[in-house]
């Protein structure tokens, strides 16, 4: 879904704020001695915060285009071709799983198995989502705006994947982080655009979403604080 865009989703989308990347470290215990997977890598927005805090930092992407991004962007991990499902490493070989704006996207049974597979005994998982601040006036309206793009269905994000991972690992612990960028008003278009199911649209609805979000931070005075919430789940496997 994010090969078409994936040069754009590289530029636009934000990377994780040291304070989320450093609970979730910390809380997975990963240190200058640790291996950690990056599982759904993307372009490597988690993985360029996680090569200095770690001894080796492993990137696993399925899609090529994405996983070129992240190779250019951070050469000092170990960029792997590979699926959540399938994941291309040996039995109990890494201290922690991250998982950076990507779990739901997983086949969640497959994956916890394959997860529990390469985690070493009593090590832990990690979930990180940046999420559009839903308390925010601008955010409101840009939801809005994009409503009519979300296919029907799609399941909620946060309280069903911790409460699954809850139950299959452990129990769960969470932080959230507020942040913000500011955003002019193509800024704000370029990261709307890279949402997966924005970027499916014909370009058609593209350029009229395109127009609407300009006119909304017009409005505003061409420059907004673009509000995110960081969420961040740890969980671990048995010992």
């Amino acid at each position: 879904m994010f090969e078409s865009v994936a040069d754009l989703y590289e530029r636009v989308r934000p990377g994780y704020p040291d304070d989320a990347v450093d609970w979730l470290t910390e809380h997975l215990g990963v240190d200058e001695t640790s291996t950690v997977l990056d599982l759904g890598a993307g372009t490597g927005k988690l993985t360029r915060a996680l090569v200095p805090r770690a001894r080796h930092v492993i990137a696993v992407e399925p899609g090529p285009n994405m996983l070129e991004q992240l190779r250019r962007a951070v050469p000092k991990a170990e960029a792997l071709l590979g699926a959540a499902e399938a994941i291309p490493l040996e039995d109990d070989s890494v201290d922690a799983v991250v998982c950076g704006q990507s779990f739901h996207w997983f086949r969640t049974d497959e994956a916890l198995r394959e997860i529990q597979r390469v985690l070493r005994p009593g090590r832990g998982l990690g979930l990180i989502w940046n999420i559009r601040d839903p308390e925010d006036p601008l955010q409101e309206e840009v939801s809005v705006l994009i409503e009519p793009f979300v296919p029907p269905g799609r399941p909620p994000l946060r309280a069903s994947v911790a409460a699954f991972v809850g139950r299959t690992f452990g129990n769960v612990v969470s932080q959230s982080v507020p942040f913000e960028q500011e955003l002019d008003a193509d800024g704000v278009v370029g990261r709307i655009l890279s949402i997966s199911f924005v970027a499916a649209a014909s370009e058609l609805r593209q350029r009229q979403l395109a127009d609407a979000l300009r006119a909304l931070v017009e409005a505003r005075g061409g420059l907004v604080p673009f509000r995110y919430v960081t969420e961040v789940f740890v969980t671990f496997s048995a010992a």
